[in-house]
């Protein structure tokens, strides 16, 4: 079955989508350290859907721009019903979460690529 992610790589940057173009209704920010960043945005994708799935009408987006010797990642996505304010919070609290992000960071550097 092929992937309906859709994936778009820029110099420096890769973005993880699935309607085209992607859109940031809601955002959050963080920085990682540099892995292969196909792996992390998809670790970092399933996480957000895991924790926003019952958001009317979400559908995540992950974009991952090189920064230095880091990955500032840019998570949230387009949302069909109005933004809750509290939503970016929630997305801040997945992309801070502790665990999760070692387990993004050991995923991502397992064979790493870079960008």
């Amino acid at each position: 079955m092929a992937s309906r992610w859709h994936i778009t790589r820029t110099e420096g940057e890769l973005v993880l989508c699935r309607q085209r173009p992607a859109r940031f209704d809601v955002v959050a920010v963080t920085t990682l350290p540099m892995g292969d960043p196909v792996r992390l945005a998809h670790q970092i994708r399933q996480d957000l859907w895991r924790a926003l799935q019952r958001v009317r009408g979400f559908s995540p987006v992950v974009r991952l721009t090189r920064d230095g010797e880091a990955i500032r990642v840019e998570a949230g996505g387009r949302v069909a019903s109005p933004v809750s304010p509290r939503l970016a919070a929630r997305i801040s609290e997945v992309l801070e979460h502790p665990d999760k992000r070692r387990r993004w960071i050991t995923q991502a550097q397992r064979k790493a690529k870079g960008f």
